[in-house]
């Protein structure tokens, strides 16, 4: 029995962006979110490509660089956010701008009873 060709287009577009579901979740294993202490930028200099030119030193191209950052940070310290796998975060400490890396964290609060705080 013959598939209609929209059949047959369906199924191969289907085939197709599992392919690229898997390959996509096998690139991003590992990977987890950082933030990045480096050296403020020169003057002159805004602070989103002089971050952006050290992980793309680092992590060896600019799109993978903006594929990675989340944010920056430039108004009470220098530094950003990237979600990397292990290999990237040891090539990103080995920047000479680079002062601390510290794994991201979300806080939640135990309580929400603040009568008594004073």
């Amino acid at each position: 029995m013959k598939q209609p060709p929209a059949t047959t287009a369906i199924i191969v577009l289907l085939c197709v962006s599992l392919a690229m579901a898997a390959a996509s979740a096998a690139a991003d294993q590992g990977a987890e979110t950082y933030l990045v202490f480096v050296d403020a930028p020169p003057p002159g200099v805004p602070s989103r490509p002089y971050h952006l030119g050290i992980l793309t030193a680092a992590l060896g191209s600019e799109e993978k660089a903006k594929a990675a950052i989340i944010y920056n940070y430039r108004n009470v310290v220098s530094g950003f956010s990237a979600r990397v796998t292990p290999p990237e975060l040891e090539a990103i400490k080995k920047q000479p701008q680079v002062n601390r890396v510290l794994p991201s964290a979300t806080l939640h609060l135990m309580s929400t009873d603040f009568d008594d705080v004073s």
